[in-house]
């Protein structure tokens, strides 16, 4: 019972990646918002993800992990009620945020109380892959969901749903979980916090408005950012750690950038362009989101076998071939003709994900790879912040001129990830494991 409520955290928190994408047009109509909004409401929610995940961490290690996980969920719910009653794009937006801020302490809380209520290696891998399988069926269910949800009821309902799960999983956590211990030593990196929230809000900000003076006040906050992290005694992201992953992770972020930001893109495009109601784009997504899902576990074993590099570079190609087929799209393009890019990116993304984690944590000492595995997630959600800001900000023109050149951009990108992972050192974690 313990193990399906940490996994109803994760699955809330995957859910509300992909579920508003097919509601972003219903979203649009309803608040009187435009494409700029669109990318927010999904942003809104990444940007703090991304810049509060490794310090969602760390306040459990240093105030408990159960803790930890309640405040959560209590931020979690209250955001989503606050998303399902908002009047304006604003609103919404701030409400995401909200989420985001109780995802960055529902996924790293979720994950280290299973691996400390399962201490055996045996029943904390099957418990750890039930967890990881949660993840990745929450992100196949959200379009599906969602699209039925707005299709049937409207948008509003879409966020309501969250919260009679948060309330049910927030009382079995009180129950279930118990107290554990904090970590001794542990310290909060407030200075690190303080730079990484602006660097990485106001750089989304500065792509999404086009706003120079947003541009610069990110660029001096990712530079004081990189200043502390190298002066604090407990930094968020430790410099050593980045230096010996910066190839895996560069691959991580480039994945999300090109994933999260073409769900987006492929959505507007399905429902915009191609008039599919959000049931239909919903179900028309499946091809991407189905084999992400299914491949999970089989890339586990074949990069327990082979290493990460070949995955890497299979996937990584994959994904570049089915991108770049968008630049064959045009307004009276067939289905069809969307499943290469669908397939591509979905087989590609199910291939990479695990063997991109394992290259980030496998050159890291045991003791440092939750830390390692942190700096991977913070990546992987920063990347997909970005993504949507760039390629949604495209699209904003001519939307199939600025389909195709979304299909150069995530291919060329994905096709130098090849190169970096093929390139890699030879003390490299990818290149010693492959």
């Amino acid at each position: 019972m313990l193990l399906f409520t940490m996994c109803a955290g994760m699955f809330l928190v995957q859910l509300d990646v992909t579920v508003v994408n097919v509601a972003l047009p219903a979203i649009g109509t309803g608040l009187h918002a435009g494409l700029a909004a669109h990318q927010w409401v999904v942003d809104g929610y990444a940007v703090v993800l991304a810049a509060f995940l490794l310090t969602g961490g760390a306040l459990g290690d240093v105030f408990g992990h159960r803790r930890v996980v309640l405040a959560g969920f209590a931020l979690f719910g209250t955001a989503s009620a606050a998303c399902g009653l908002a009047g304006s794009a604003p609103w919404l937006v701030a409400a995401r945020a909200g989420q985001g801020l109780g995802a960055a302490l529902l996924l790293p809380g979720t994950l280290a109380v299973i691996t400390n209520a399962y201490p055996g290696r045996t029943e904390r891998a099957r418990a750890l892959g039930l967890w990881a399988g949660v993840s990745a069926l929450a992100l196949a269910a959200g379009p599906v969901l969602g699209g039925a949800v707005v299709t049937a009821v409207g948008w509003q309902p879409v966020f309501w749903l969250n919260v009679p799960v948060v309330l049910a999983a927030a009382f079995a956590t009180a129950r279930l979980v118990p107290r554990g211990e904090r970590t001794s030593g542990r310290r909060i990196d407030v200075a690190g916090v303080a730079t990484a929230v602006p660097a990485l809000g106001a750089g989304v900000y500065a792509v999404i408005e086009r706003d120079l003076l947003a541009g610069i006040v990110a660029a001096g906050a990712l530079a004081a950012f990189a200043v502390v992290e190298r002066r604090v005694a407990d930094p968020m992201l430790p410099p050593d750690v980045v230096r010996r992953t910066l190839g895996p992770n560069f691959v991580a972020a480039a994945m999300n950038f090109t994933g999260i930001g073409a769900i987006l893109v492929l959505t507007l495009y399905l429902q915009g362009v191609r008039h599919a109601s959000p049931l239909e784009a919903g179900l028309e997504v499946l091809p991407l989101f189905g084999p992400l899902s299914l491949l999970a576990p089989v890339a586990g074993r074949l990069t327990g076998r082979f290493g990460p590099r070949p995955l890497m570079v299979t996937g990584l190609a994959l994904g570049a071939l089915g991108m770049l087929n968008l630049v064959l799209l045009n307004e009276n393009s067939g289905y069809p003709a969307l499943l290469p890019t669908l397939l591509g990116l979905g087989i590609g993304m199910g291939l990479l994900t695990t063997a991109v984690v394992t290259a980030a944590v496998g050159g890291i000492p045991p003791e440092r790879a939750g830390v390692a595995s942190g700096v991977n997630n913070t990546a992987r959600q920063a990347g997909g912040a970005l993504g949507v800001a760039v390629l949604g900000t495209v699209v904003a023109g001519p939307f199939v001129t600025g389909l195709h050149e979304v299909g150069l951009i995530a291919g060329t990108l994905w096709l130098v990830a090849i190169v970096v992972t093929v390139c890699a050192p030879r003390d490299n974690p990818v290149a010693r494991a492959g």
